[in-house]
């Protein structure tokens, strides 16, 4: 049993050097070993995207600003007041400044964050060389970040693009009153939750500017607010005026300037005239009273909907004598009750607790039931109006605004990017604002930016067998190596671990019982089976003397052995039984007689 239990042991360390030596390539350093699929604390590898003027018209990551915490390098903050404010509100106090996120994500990545809370904060930055952004023939996408590292109850986080014109070139008179062509971004108040997406139209007639408002998405946005994640948000407008909103990747609204708008681009063709009223003899009543129905003569409005049940009777035991409400006689005038101000003071009034057991007390009055005789007050029937007329509507005239803009794109050019809010809560990071007319630009900086930063938010998240079932599922070739190099060496271990316990209780069983064996050869020896077999049986015995004898000194190796002869010796008096069959069927009534005289003498012997 020792060479066994050895030979197990080493063939269980061999197969574990396998495995770990087959695993070995996968638990390297590269980008897809299951070192860096399994590590808790991984971070992606960041890199500061490239600020190429030739593929962006704007390009903020804020990364190289840190250092002096120079935010104002290429930010300009506003020196203004709002108009509409009083004076201890109006000015836009609000402190920016260029931090890493309060949960860092990645190393080295920086964002711009508002600081204080309750206040007006307004900042601008011009686009790159001053190169205007203008609407014609190549798509506008606009994509930035936010992180609402304290949540959001009431603010916004929204973003301007400034629109070219004089009251745009000092940013420091940047305010709520200065003309933007897009507004884009989250805000919420309450239970009011909005995606802004805003644009300024200009009337090609008059050069009137109004507000267009997107409808409202379907899908609900409460979660941005509150699991204090970043979010990516993008627009993206094309010169065939269709437009899509995306958040973390994902379309959430998308449509057309022409329909999708509040109100519409191009007003009605036709519109009520002002100058029509309604004439004083309209009829306008579709249904009227039948001026012949009379009242019949039976019909009594006096009737009461409910009278006392005529049928009820009082209770035998109601106590009419007895208030149901009494004074509280333990209850005690205030000490500064003013009977001059307050009137003479009585206690309060509480049940009659002799009441309680009783029916009923004080005034007892029958239950109220349904009239039968109520009819209510007479109406006489309607019938159709003969003089109606119909609903009155004022003539459609034409419009004097009308126009038709078939092409609303074409927005008034965009200098500068500014952000313009207030808000309840702080600590609102902003990063990787980009402005491009190649939507594949914008998802670069994204896969640079904002997917190495939910990749290791995820991997944070994730649990360590998530973690490796992912891993496997990018490499399949784990299964094979988990099936070969762990599962079949589990299998073998389990093998060798149940059958050795067998094994060892078979070998205990049999050590045990070597006086059964002697129980066969005193047996077998009653029948007569022959003078050879006789001396097996006394080798047999002989054999199980000595071990026994001898497993104090020689111990668990002598044991085994005397088991291996015991098993051999089994072996061969099971063949000799066979061919000796006939004979012992021969002898079985001399075999009988004689065993009970044995059994007879050996009750004797244990007696004396």
């Amino acid at each position: 049993m020792n060479m066994k239990s050895d030979n197990f042991r080493w063939c269980s360390f061999l197969l574990l050097g396998t495995m770990v030596l087959s695993l070995y390539p996968a638990l390297g350093k590269g980008e897809s070993s299951i070192y860096d699929a399994l590590s808790d604390d991984h971070t992606e590898h960041y890199v500061t995207p490239t600020v190429d003027p030739s593929r962006v018209y704007f390009g903020e990551h804020f990364d190289d600003l840190f250092e002096h915490n120079d935010v104002e390098k290429r930010w300009i903050k506003s020196k203004a007041s709002k108009e509409d404010a009083t004076e201890d509100v109006a000015k836009y106090d609000g402190e920016w400044k260029i931090e890493q996120p309060i949960r860092i994500i990645l190393s080295g990545d920086y964002g711009l964050v508002l600081k204080s809370k309750a206040k007006h904060a307004a900042i601008a930055s011009h686009l790159l060389l001053n190169r205007p952004f203008v609407f014609q023939d190549k798509p506008f996408i606009l994509q930035y970040e936010v992180t609402l590292q304290e949540g959001q109850e009431c603010g916004g986080s929204y973003i301007k693009l400034l629109s070219d014109g004089n009251n745009t070139k000092d940013l420091k008179q940047f305010n709520d009153k200065t003309a933007y062509t897009i507004m884009f971004g989250p805000d919420k108040c309450g239970n009011d939750v909005k995606l802004h997406f805003i644009f300024r139209h200009v009337n090609p007639i008059n050069g009137s500017i109004t507000e267009k408002h997107c409808n409202k998405q379907k899908e609900r946005l409460d979660d941005l607010f509150k699991d204090r994640r970043p979010h990516l948000y993008q627009l993206i407008i094309r010169p065939d005026n269709t437009y899509t909103i995306r958040i973390d990747h994902k379309t959430i609204n998308e449509g057309t300037l022409l329909t999708n708008f509040t109100p519409p681009v191009n007003p009605p063709a036709e519109i009520d005239d002002p100058n029509d009223h309604k004439p004083e003899n309209w009829d306008e009543r579709e249904m009227i009273a039948d001026p012949e129905a009379i009242k019949p003569h039976d019909w009594d409005e006096d009737e009461q909907a409910l009278i006392p049940d005529p049928k009820a009777t009082k209770p035998l035991d109601w106590l009419d004598d007895l208030e149901e409400m009494i004074p509280d006689h333990t209850a005690i005038k205030p000490i500064d009750w003013d009977n001059d101000m307050d009137g003479e003071w009585e206690p309060p009034l509480i049940p009659n607790p002799l009441c309680e057991k009783a029916v009923g007390c004080g005034l007892w009055k029958a239950p109220m039931i349904s009239n039968p005789n109520y009819k209510g007050k007479w109406r006489p029937p309607l019938i159709a109006n003969v003089n109606y007329q119909g609903k009155w509507a004022p003539r459609k005239i034409s419009n004097p605004d009308y126009f038709e803009d078939l092409n609303p794109f074409r927005m008034t050019a965009i200098v500068a990017v500014g952000i313009e809010i207030w808000s309840m809560s702080n600590e609102i990071l902003f990063d990787n604002i980009v402005i491009t007319d190649d939507e594949s630009v914008a998802n670069e900086w994204a896969s640079q930016t904002f997917d190495l930063k939910l990749k290791t938010l995820d991997r944070q998240a994730e649990s360590f067998v998530s973690r490796f079932l992912r891993y496997c599922s990018a490499n399949p070739w784990m299964w094979a190596v988990l099936v070969v190099f762990v599962g079949l060496p589990m299998a073998i271990m389990m093998y060798f671990i149940c059958f050795a316990k067998s094994d060892a209780k078979a070998v205990s069983g049999l050590m045990k019982k070597t006086d059964d064996y002697t129980a066969t050869y005193d047996q077998n020896a009653a029948t007569g089976m022959g003078g050879e077999r006789s001396k097996k049986y006394d080798l047999n015995a002989t054999t199980n003397q000595d071990h026994e004898s001898n497993d104090d000194e020689e111990g668990e190796s002598n044991a085994d052995e005397g088991v291996d002869n015991v098993l051999e010796l089994q072996e061969k008096i099971s063949g000799e039984d066979e061919r000796e069959t006939k004979k012992c069927n021969d002898i079985v009534t001399d075999s009988k007689t004689d065993e009970a005289e044995e059994g007879l003498k050996k009750r004797k012997a244990r007696k004396d």
